[in-house]
């Protein structure tokens, strides 16, 4: 990388392992700005393409990390692309131990407002969006978290979230760095087809720390036998946070009756939110506190406002937490800017360090989500 200059873009391409890591870190100590995305699947490449594209068009990019498989598999559907033509490819595979050291240059001592990484939004309901994430952003990020969830020396982590989902990135790989601890991690595909594998591993390794978006929580509902849950041991478990997703109330009470024999605790439940914009988490329920519920009126919700049920038809509302250390939580009327009454249904808005820079390239979308003002 010693032939780019600090600042550049790198597409960051690997399949889940350790390989990820050492390009990210890599990254860092390069001052390239990463940029990670999903693996293509063979399977369903052309599906993948536009939206890596779109990436690489946003993001300007000059430089793509990655295996060689997967090198040869975008190759191979890229001849014809311009942009594919204008990128340095490095294969991390076939560089030994010594040339990775050598390859990266001088390390660059980052100031705290440098860009670490790009976050990509999902990009399903509009085009994909580059959060420009700190170093200050992640680290505070990572503190708060620490404080919030109880991370400490004797904690132990597993995940199978995605590298280029903010929650796999931040608090399945980066937080037990920050942190010190252990960290098992399996790849999303390989909770996908066995649901079992995840808490295998939380069972088998006597994981503290693990989380997850709701539907997996229900899939391991629907997917783990009787037979698998007899072996299982999760009294281990101290903190299960469940965001990413809305929270639903239905899927925390079957997942406890599920497996409550198995040693988990109500306590352990932990709903949480967060978004990339915010690097990752904003609101997180305490370890030791479970989830807080409340029964609230349908037909006043659908009104705009939250209101208890003393009857009628009701749904159960999902507190996500308390607010992480220095953020800022506030409930808005975004037409009037003012905020909203107590039990009055509005906007999130979120103020705090762990809030990012704004959008890569896209000023206009950066001013209206990133420098909104109360009236």
């Amino acid at each position: 990388l010693e032939t780019h200059q600090c600042g550049d873009r790198a597409l960051l391409l690997y399949p889940p392992g350790h390989e990820f890591l050492v390009a990210f870190f890599g990254c860092l100590r390069a001052g390239i700005i990463a940029v990670p995305l999903p693996p293509p699947d063979a399977a369903r490449i052309k599906r993948a393409l536009p939206r890596l594209e779109s990436v690489i068009r946003d993001a300007q990019a000059s430089i793509v990390l990655t295996t060689n498989t997967i090198g040869n598999l975008l190759r191979s559907h890229f001849q014809d692309a311009g942009n594919f033509h204008s990128l340095s490819w490095f294969n991390t595979e076939s560089i030994g131990t010594e040339e990775k050291k050598e390859s990266l240059g001088d390390t660059v001592e980052p100031l705290a407002d440098d860009i670490a990484f790009l976050q990509y939004t999902s990009g399903s309901t509009s085009t994909p969006k580059g959060v420009m994430v700190s170093h200050s952003n992640v680290l505070h990020q990572c503190r708060a978290l620490k404080a919030g969830a109880d991370y400490d020396e004797h904690s132990v982590t597993c995940t199978w979230m995605p590298y280029h989902h903010d929650y796999g990135l931040i608090e399945g790989l980066i937080q037990p760095l920050f942190v010190g601890v252990p960290c098992y991690f399996l790849s999303p595909l390989a909770f996908i087809k066995r649901p079992h594998r995840w808490l295998e591993a939380i069972s088998k390794y006597r994981v503290t720390h693990s989380q997850a978006p709701n539907f997996a929580y229900d899939l391991c509902v629907r997917k783990v036998t009787p037979e698998q849950r007899s072996k299982l041991d999760l009294s281990s478990w101290v903190v299960a946070a469940n965001a990413a997703e809305p929270v639903r109330a239905q899927t925390l009470e079957a997942f406890y009756e599920a497996f409550k024999d198995c040693g988990l605790r109500w306590e352990t439940l932990a709903p949480a939110y967060g978004l990339a914009e915010a690097t990752l988490i904003v609101t997180h329920t305490s370890p030791g506190e479970g989830p807080t519920l409340l029964a609230a009126e349908i037909e006043s919700y659908e009104r705009g406002k939250l209101v208890e049920a003393g009857g009628g038809r009701t749904w159960s509302v999902v507190s996500c937490g308390r607010v992480l250390s220095e953020m800022r939580v506030e409930i808005i009327n975004p037409e009037t800017r003012v905020q909203c009454p107590a039990g009055v249904v509005g906007e999130i808005w979120v103020a705090g360090p762990s809030v990012a820079g704004g959008y890569w390239n896209r000023p206009d979308e950066t001013e209206h989500s990133f420098q909104a003002r109360l009236a």
